[in-house]
């Protein structure tokens, strides 16, 4: 890997330190927003394709088993944006030996972690499948799809390795074009796998874990034509100390925080189905809207990570602060649009998915209720990305969880039985956990402007 220099540095990476905030905030979001609407459609052209050529247990088996491996997905990047935190700290302070240390402790980590991940899934996929309630008709190609894309996991992680190393240098493009090539290959290979050879849910995991392996490849000869500000060679593969304890120290509590986010919101799953047949369906489809519309904050949070990483690292806490407070008045802005879109148009949105009336009128019920959350999200995840970029990752686990099992499921159980009870009051328990998280923060701005006196 060539280390930079000053031309082509402005060029590939941005440098979060000078120039105009707004404008380093939004070139970086936009890529990473791109790269999660890929994403996003990445995880549905399985099932669509499946559902085009197979019957209803390859659906079955292709929908289960997908959403399994995102969530192992989605913790490994949470996992990882401590990598994306400690190298952007690195680059701040003028430190490319470091920074290439942190990269050789990563490799060795997240490669440790492949090996384990790839083993219990290998072993345990029939109980896992069990556990998950999967009909007897679709088990065994559940079972299937889960063994051949967690034979692959080590590409997996490898793909979410590199793209959180780019992220922390600064570079958020070469993460989107890599995610699009997966995307492209993905699809590709689903229409020759299942559409032309019928391999069926063989077929759908396997492209999968091979449009990865092509990213994967893609992206390590790309960026053996990169100057980085990095200074890296293969030995620096070791395991650093000082370099692993730092990763750990901020990814392991966000990693923890999202897993536990997301059992919760598995438990509000099942308390919408015991409301009956129509409000599980028009929750299902309110959820694939509310996951493209999650996408907007998650960007804002993963560009303010890397802004502060960088500015904390370079000894400029206000710039850092400048960026935080940026990062709130544009999300927030555009999450007026999409709370006018959610709360007045929730009918034409989830038309989108469904022609069922009843289903529609539920699905637009929720979204009535949840759509103040366009808006407080943007706050919520500005003031996470804001702790994540510090290296302040516990009081982010802390609001997580607590929100999770003590705010959020409560709330909703609450909501699902009272009488005459819809959707638009279990939507309102997203937004008043929101609000206790708002606060949380709030608290802990407050501790640490007394420390640091930046905020005044």
């Amino acid at each position: 890997m060539k280390k930079n220099n000053g031309n082509q540095r402005k060029k590939s990476e941005l440098s979060f330190t000078e120039g105009s905030v707004f404008q380093a905030l939004i070139r970086f979001a936009l890529p990473v927003l791109g790269a999660l609407i890929l994403q996003a459609a990445y995880g549905a052209v399985d099932l669509l394709v499946v559902g085009q050529f197979g019957d209803a247990a390859s659906i079955s088996a292709v929908g289960t088993g997908s959403t399994l491996m995102s969530m192992i997905t989605f913790i490994i990047t949470s996992l990882a944006m401590g990598v994306t935190v400690v190298i952007g700290q690195y680059i701040g302070e003028g430190k490319p030996k470091d920074a290439g240390d942190t990269i050789g402790t990563a490799i060795l980590l997240f490669a440790g972690v492949g090996i384990v991940l790839t083993v219990i899934l290998e072993l345990l996929a029939g109980n896992i499948v069990g556990l998950l309630q999967v009909p007897a008709e679709s088990f065994d190609k559940t079972v299937q799809y889960i063994r051949i894309c967690s034979g692959g996991i080590l590409i997996i992680i490898a793909y979410n390795v590199i793209s959180s190393i780019m992220r922390g240098i600064g570079n958020a493009n070469l993460p989107f074009l890599f995610v699009g090539i997966a995307c492209a290959a993905n699809i590709a290979g689903d229409l020759a796998f299942v559409g032309i050879f019928h391999m069926d849910v063989a077929g759908a995991a396997l492209a999968t874990v091979l449009a990865q392996l092509i990213s994967v490849l893609v992206s390590l000869m790309v960026l053996q034509k990169q100057s980085l500000p990095i200074s890296f060679s293969l030995a620096q593969c070791r395991l650093h100390p000082v370099k692993l304890r730092r990763i750990l120290q901020v990814g392991v509590p966000i990693a923890l925080q999202e897993t536990m986010v997301q059992l919760s919101f598995l438990v509000i799953n099942s308390i919408v189905n015991n409301m009956g047949l129509m409000p599980s369906a028009g929750y299902g489809v309110a959820q694939k809207i509310v996951s493209f519309i999650m996408l907007i904050p998650s960007a804002i949070m993963q560009s303010v990570s890397a802004f502060v990483a960088q500015n904390e690292g370079a000894g400029k806490p206000e710039r850092a602060i400048r960026g935080f407070f940026t990062a709130i008045a544009t999300g927030c802005s555009l999450g007026v649009v999409i709370f006018l879109a959610g709360f007045f148009g929730g009918a034409e949105l989830s038309s989108l998915f469904t022609s069922d009336p009843q289903v529609i009128a539920q699905s637009a019920a929720y979204l009535k209720g949840f759509s103040a959350e366009c808006i407080l999200t943007c706050i919520l995840f500005s003031s996470i990305g804001y702790l994540n970029g510090r290296g302040k990752s516990i009081p982010v686990m802390i609001q997580g969880i607590s929100s999770a099992f003590c705010i959020r499921i409560p709330v909703s159980v609450l909501m699902s039985r009272l009488p005459n009870t819809n959707l638009t009051l279990v939507g309102l328990a997203t937004p008043i956990t929101t609000v206790y998280g708002i606060l949380f923060f709030a608290v802990c701005f407050a501790r640490m402007s007394r420390q640091r006196r930046v905020f005044s």
